[in-house]
């Protein structure tokens, strides 16, 4: 009987230490990552009425083509990090019936740029009204002489050009 209670707790200890070494904070969990990668900089080259064959250059094979929906393509994107919560982002690009780029929907739009959001810098997409005064670029001050600036200044303005020599047109008539 005391065999059997010995034998008995310890296999319950041992099954413990197992279950609790499945969590255990120092082990190392991978990031998982499915789908097609989409960035802000492939969203923003697309542009209305471009061909299917130019979209899928910049963005790559779609993830889910819909027979039912043939002019939709679907990339989903989902990252979850090592212990992390999962996060995934989705974009529909939609075709015209001559295959033509006509919208996209989802988690990207152009001109928006999550990085640039998230730091709270505007992006340089932003177009200014042409009747407002453009800003006047301030002039450069002259370097001091003998700067490293100047000698090479001087470096520059001593370089004479080249013309690039063109070779003789090959004589195609038959002799």
């Amino acid at each position: 009987m005391q065999n059997t209670k010995l034998l008995l707790t310890s296999f319950t200890f041992v099954g413990l230490l197992a279950l609790a070494g499945c969590s255990f904070p120092g082990v190392y969990k991978i990031d998982i990552q499915q789908g097609n990668v989409v960035t802000q900089d492939m969203i923003d080259q697309l542009r209305p009425g471009m061909t299917r064959r130019q979209v899928r250059f910049i963005m790559g094979n779609p993830l889910l083509t819909d027979t039912f929906h043939a002019d939709r393509w679907d990339y989903l994107y989902s990252l979850q990090p090592g212990g992390g919560e999962r996060q995934q982002e989705r974009i529909s690009v939609i075709f015209s019936p001559n295959d033509q780029l006509v919208s996209l929907s989802g988690d990207f739009m152009p001109g928006v740029s999550r990085d640039e959001a998230i730091l709270g810098k505007d992006s340089d997409n932003t177009v200014t009204d042409p009747t407002q005064k453009a800003e006047q670029p301030k002039p450069e001050k002259p370097v001091k002489p003998g700067s490293l600036l100047d000698q090479i200044q001087k470096d520059v303005d001593k370089v004479e050009t080249v013309p690039v020599p063109t070779p003789e047109p090959l004589d195609t008539s038959p002799q």
